[in-house]
């Protein structure tokens, strides 16, 4: 493809891997100098930004919810994760985000701009199945969950690189907002029962979280939205599949992969919130979490299987 003729919507994604692919050395070079960088940050939303341009262009020439096909799917996916990403980044401005984040939604770009045939990246009508107006409330609604799951599990990984076995002692609300530790006693419990000693007190004093238990909080923290998002993604998508097909539920390889999904994050929720468990335990079963978000957006729409292969990569 030429360049004076290229689709100004290829265009712009090609210019958002650009920024993408110059952003993740700087992040990691910033993180192993523990530096802070706007630049990072500003390449990212500057990324973001030509998303968001490439999507409304996009919408404009189709004349629908630009999710029609693979090649816009992955573009969707890749301006929700630069979002994420920098949502995260606002509540802890840390080049540790931008290098555990960015290769997904570079990833993203990068294989919907040259691993994807021509004719799937041009833009097509919607076949009959998608011409509702559920498309923008279920497809966006799981398209930024899976944003929010894959970024929050790509912290779990940065905290399995960086755990060394210390303990952390950071407690989380239920919700998985906000954090604290719990307070020291100032007396030793040994002397509580001496009549001479007074009643043992809390030592209640400031603490600096650690870098393993702010990436371990904020993990919880992005992996909780975006399982709140799945959930009402997949009631949604429920309620419009029994408008479409007369049935609430067919155990279409998307619908069952979606499910499995939904329990794998459940079952990360359980372990946090039940067991206490965390640092690299729980990041494990974040970090399981990747694959079955692989399987379940892009192995299915691979094969070619089933109701949802709207945009196949090999028909």
């Amino acid at each position: 493809m030429e360049l004076a003729g290229m689709d100004p919507v290829l265009g712009l994604g090609l210019f958002a891997f650009g920024l993408l692919l110059l952003a993740l050395p700087l992040a990691f070079w910033k993180v192993s100098s523990e530096q802070t960088s706007g630049l990072v940050t500003l390449l990212i939303a500057t990324a973001n930004l030509a998303l968001t341009a490439q999507l409304v262009l996009r919408w404009w020439q189709s004349g629908h919810f630009p999710i029609s096909n693979l090649y816009e799917s992955l573009c969707f996916l890749a301006w929700a994760c630069t979002l994420t990403q920098l949502l995260v980044e606002r509540t802890w401005p840390t080049p540790i985000v931008a290098a555990a984040a960015t290769p997904m939604g570079l990833g993203c770009i990068a294989f919907a701009s040259f691993a994807l045939p021509d004719q799937l990246q041009e833009a097509s009508p919607l076949v009959p199945a998608l011409r509702s107006s559920w498309l923008v409330m279920h497809v966006s609604v799981i398209m930024v969950s899976y944003a929010a799951l894959l970024v929050g599990s790509l912290l779990s990984v940065a905290v399995l690189v960086t755990d060394r076995g210390h303990a952390l002692e950071l407690r989380s609300s239920s919700i998985g907002s906000g954090g604290y530790r719990r307070a020291a006693l100032a007396t030793p419990l040994g002397s509580v029962g001496d009549p001479e000693e007074p009643m043992a007190s809390l030592e209640l004093s400031s603490v600096q979280f650690t870098r393993n238990e702010r990436l371990d909080s904020l993990s919880y923290r992005t992996i909780t939205v975006g399982f709140l998002l799945l959930t009402v993604g997949i009631i949604s998508g429920a309620v419009w599949a029994n408008e479409a097909w007369g049935s609430y539920w067919s155990w279409d390889p998307k619908e069952t992969w979606a499910l499995i999904c939904w329990l794998v994050y459940a079952a990360y929720l359980h372990t946090r919130l039940s067991r206490g468990w965390q640092g690299r335990r729980p990041a494990l079963v974040a970090s399981a979490g990747l694959v079955v978000i692989g399987v379940c957006y892009i192995g299915v729409n691979l094969l070619g299987i089933g109701l949802h292969s709207y945009g196949w990569f090999f028909g």
